[in-house]
């Protein structure tokens, strides 16, 4: 079997002169050594509406330039003869293309140059060579030029067949409708009337060819004489809708009065009516109205005129479709109303319309979900104030998710605060349905706010009463694991409980230092505000040996121990500092035989060891007995020096010199607290 030559092996060579590219094609289709079963690549059907085409190729030409954008840098080796080892070598001449029994294919060289490839049916190469041009047929070429007494000569010579298409179906009526020439155009129909509603390729008609071109003295001539005003393409689109297509309300009422059907079907089921809409031409609605357009006719999508004006904003076809009756609360096949839509499209104007006629803005879309669901997704203020007053919040509540929830999902501060001005409750919680889309089973805005770091939306739902502990996951803990400072802080101050039981978390130990282990700074503020540290150093095991950390982890269903946590290669650089910390907010506890195989890897964490030796000091069991007693909030208002009061709130870590305490007017405190 002979070689095949792609079209990207021409690509490749696209430095190689013509010749010489020619050369290496015969060569390479007729040498065993490039045997290849790749196609030549099929090509697109003719252009459609854009312009005539005359040609008697069967296929057309491929557009290279990406394929050469890939070209190699490298010259590929060129043989300086050809081996014509095949009985039956290409031919100089191409072969008629009416004749010839196999495959002719087109595409363009490197350098932009046409070729066209002849295969025979045993896919062996017949001919490759330079695509020869087209010569435009003389008919064609005095009509493009409105030759008109030519045209008649030629279409009244013997021999000549009107009716006879080019490739494409393209006849002289075809040429004459798209260039406009009106003499042509009567002359031909005076010589073969029959042609008037030949159809093209795709389907077109002279009269549809005429309308897309503008060309109404062209399509007048064709109606006087004769042409279907509802002739349709493949697509079955009509004159009138390409007319309405075009905005031409000339052309709509030259149509319209030689009697073109108004309520005809594209192939999607819309109607010229809907095409003036799309085109916002009252003009041409009124038109189409006034000769019978019913108003509220659907596609096939469940889509009417009303609903595409509020889907494509425009104004001045819903104002004449609602003055004209037609239904404001207009639903597609998929439930989606027309208020829905343009809320979805942000047609503000659209939207303060269809609620000044009543719209029901209570009416939910496909995914269940109001128009002000869309709004507030949207960050869309105006319409967010707009439909606020029309929506019932019972009607959000069975929505089984809040405005709130999309405002905060989105970071749209502005629409999140008018939410909560207009009271929408901000600890509405997602349906469990809603809920379970999301991987965190998230159910709150607030969680929303504090999962995209958003500190201003943050403080904005706590402030309005958001509460923080009715997701799974506490907020708080997400906050920690991203080290969001902020975000935890805020929550702090708002009674987040620090010391939280996650039931999916089954540590012996608060699961929320699982979170910021890694973070030293965060953790302390953590223990500050109540983060019991104690339970860290409750081991089973005591000092005796552990058993391997693979075992522990096969077991699912036993509880996890701090030492256990601590020991993951993640976390176990940071054991050092991680018991520092933890050390100074507990009073005699032991260290587990693990952690000390840990402290003890380390050098420079050997004082830590000896740091939980008991006894402890009595300034720090003293601060922890104050810090059981005292709330935080009052701390800072104890009448103490400076000194002792950042001591107590672990500003300073060692024990403080007492003699830097004694102050006068202290000195009965210090007394007590020392006693």
């Amino acid at each position: 079997m002979m070689a095949s030559l792609s079209f990207e092996d021409y690509s490749v060579y696209s430095n190689l002169s013509d010749d010489e590219l020619l050369q290496l094609a015969i060569e390479r289709s007729l040498d065993e050594a490039h045997q290849s079963q790749v196609p030549l690549p099929q090509q697109p059907p003719p252009p459609r509406e854009n312009q005539p085409v005359r040609t008697s190729r069967t296929t057309q030409y491929q557009n290279a330039p990406a394929a050469r954008r890939n070209s190699s840098s490298h010259n590929p080796p060129v043989q300086e003869h050809a081996h014509y080892s095949s009985p039956n070598p290409p031919s100089e001449k191409p072969p008629d293309p009416k004749t010839f029994h196999g495959t002719i294919s087109c595409f363009m060289t490197g350098s932009g140059k046409r070729m066209v490839a002849y295969r025979n049916i045993d896919d062996s190469i017949a001919y490759i060579g330079p695509e020869p041009d087209d010569e435009e047929e003389p008919i064609f070429q005095a009509i493009r030029v409105g030759d008109a007494a030519r045209v008649k000569a030629l279409a009244l010579k013997p021999g000549t067949n009107l009716m006879l298409p080019s490739k494409p179906g393209w006849l002289p009526i075809h040429q004459a409708a798209w260039y406009g020439q009106t003499a042509c155009l009567k002359a031909l129909i005076s010589v073969q009337p029959g042609m008037l509603n030949k159809r093209a390729a795709h389907g077109e008609s002279a009269l549809l060819v005429a309308v897309q071109r503008d060309n109404l003295d062209c399509a007048l001539i064709l109606l006087e004489n004769g042409a279907d005003p509802d002739s349709m393409n493949s697509d079955k689109e009509t004159p009138l809708y390409k007319a309405c297509e075009r905005c031409n309300p000339a052309m709509v009422a030259t149509l319209l009065n030689h009697g073109a059907a108004v309520n005809l079907h594209c192939i999607q089921g819309w109607t010229a009516l809907q095409e003036a809409v799309v085109r916002n031409s009252v003009e041409i609605c009124e038109m189409l109205i006034s000769a019978g357009a019913k108003i509220n006719i659907p596609n096939m999508y469940g889509i009417s005129p009303m609903f595409t004006a509020a889907q494509t904003g425009s104004m001045d076809a819903l104002r004449f479709l609602i003055k004209h009756g037609a239904d404001i609360n207009t639903q597609a096949a998929d439930g989606n109303t027309a208020l829905y839509e343009a809320a979805k499209n942000r047609h503000e104007e659209v939207v303060e319309l269809l609620l000044s006629q009543n719209a029901d803005a209570n009416r939910p879309g496909r995914n269940g979900l109001l128009p002000l669901h869309i709004a507030a997704q949207n960050g869309n203020e105006t319409t967010t104030s707009l439909l606020i007053a029309k929506t019932s919040k019972a009607r959000v509540r069975r929505c089984g998710i809040s405005p709130l929830h999309l405002a905060a999902e989105r970071n749209r501060d502005e629409v999140l605060e008018m939410l909560l001005e207009a009271g929408y409750d901000p600890n509405m919680m997602l349906s469990e349905e809603r809920s379970n889309l999301y991987e965190d089973r998230r159910r709150t805005a607030l969680y929303f706010s504090v999962a995209n770091v958003n500190v201003y939306a943050i403080r904005l739902l706590l402030s309005h009463g958001a509460a923080t502990d009715l997701d799974t996951l506490p907020p708080l803990m997400v906050a920690a694991r991203q080290g969001a400072v902020q975000s935890v802080t805020l929550l702090l101050e708002h009674g987040a409980d620090v010391n939280v039981i996650v039931p999916s978390l089954t540590t012996s130990f608060p699961p929320l230092i699982m979170f910021c282990s890694r973070d030293p700074p965060l953790l302390k503020l953590l223990l500050d505000h109540g983060l019991k540290a104690t339970p860290c150093f409750i081991c089973s095991y005591g000092d005796k040996p552990h058993p391997s950390l693979s075992s522990q982890s096969e077991d699912r269903t036993r509880t996890m121990e701090f030492c256990e946590m601590v020991s993951s290669p993640t976390v176990s650089r940071w054991v050092g500092p991680i018991v520092d910390l933890l050390l100074d907010y507990v009073g005699h506890v032991s260290l587990c035989s693990r952690l000390v195989d840990h402290l003890d890897s380390y050098s420079e964490w050997s004082r830590i060891k000896d740091k939980a030796v008991p006894p402890r000091p009595l300034m720090h069991l003293c601060r922890l007995r104050i810090r059981c007693l005292v709330p935080k909030r009052r701390l800072k208002r104890l009448p103490l020096p400076p000194p002792l009061l950042r001591f107590l709130q672990h500003e300073i870590h060692e024990d403080p010199d007492p003699d830097e305490l004694e102050f006068p007017e202290y000195s009965d405190f210090t007394h007590q607290l020392y006693i």
